[in-house]
């Protein structure tokens, strides 16, 4: 039965953690950059809403909304606190405050801002879960912009060879950096995992719903050993690439606000559930913030072995 709440309550935790981020930049508490994940919610709420807690993640430079949801269905629950407390630089962030926005590991949840360059790791990954009959899976979250790298089609040849349980999920948001997709990608983004014989499940929509029914499909095919699957999810980020480098049109800016997955699932939700989600992620994030925000800058020298000890 599908948790109309609890997929609401973190797609909203995400919202709301990013707004909270973009606000904090301003007032000079946070340290290097930061992707926000605005506007494509559902993508992470709906995939690990089927996966198992113990699957293995890799996400690249827009990894946020990808860790919270991550945690989200994990018995252990990845701790916003920890993601705030990061970001700031903080000795108990989730690797000591050294990270930053885009590398971060929690359990089995790594995260790295080279575009391309982590799907090798992650079917390296998939082939040491598949050697030790595991049964997990590992998930490898990729771009538009990653489909013009060479090393992600060595690695979709050595995954179909060898049958690895690797899930490529492709989050086409229609810009690299500030490249339409028009201008990057010839041909069809289907057709490039095709050519190695791998099937693929694609969506274009900020549903939840469908792409929890897509990812469950995806996900069951690549867990009982028929090898790698491909997740395409064609979404909208509403916010810049980054913190200001956003040249789409005010016009293409309103018009994609129409696809908000918040306003697609809320109607599921009663008035009183939603003001409840409201709530709840209001008084945990403020928690959150203020914490991390009175926690100690890490010393310049740090023993590794105190770093990060939840595996």
């Amino acid at each position: 039965m599908t948790d109309n709440f609890a997929l609401y309550r973190t797609m909203l935790l995400i919202r709301r953690f990013e707004e909270r981020l973009l606000a904090e930049f301003s007032t000079g508490k946070l340290v290097g950059t930061t992707h926000t994940y605005i506007g494509q919610e559902a993508d992470a709420v709906g995939i690990f809403s089927v996966t198992d807690p113990d699957d293995i993640v890799f996400s690249n430079h827009r990894c946020h909304g990808h860790f919270l949801a991550y945690g989200a269905s994990s018995p252990q629950g990845s701790d916003p606190y920890r993601l705030a407390a990061e970001l700031m630089g903080k000795a108990t962030g989730l690797v000591g405050g050294r990270g930053g926005s885009q590398h971060i590991q929690w359990r089995n949840f790594y995260s790295n801002g080279i575009q391309g360059g982590i799907v090798p790791v992650a079917a390296g990954m998939a082939l040491a879960e598949k050697e030790q009959q595991s049964g997990k899976i590992v998930l490898v979250f990729i771009g538009d912009g990653t489909l013009g790298e060479g090393a992600l089609y060595e690695s979709l040849n050595l995954a179909a060879l060898w049958r690895l349980p690797l899930l490529v999920v492709l989050e086409n948001n229609r810009y690299a950096q500030t490249t339409p997709v028009e201008l990057a990608v010839a041909g069809s983004m289907a057709g490039r995992f095709a050519a190695f014989g791998i099937p693929v499940w694609e969506r274009e929509t900020s549903d939840v719903l469908e792409i929890q029914s897509a990812a469950r499909e995806a996900v069951a095919h690549v867990r009982f050993g028929a090898g790698p699957a491909a997740l395409i999810l064609h979404t909208y980020r509403f916010m810049a690439h980054s913190k200001g480098d956003d040249t789409r049109s005010p016009e293409e800016l309103t018009r994609i606000r129409q696809f908000d997955p918040l306003t697609i699932h809320a109607p599921r939700l009663s008035p009183a559930e939603r003001d409840a989600a409201e709530a709840e992620v209001s008084a945990l994030l403020a928690e959150a913030f203020s914490r991390a925000a009175s926690d100690p800058f890490p010393a310049l020298t740090t023993d590794h072995r105190t770093l990060n000890t939840e595996h």
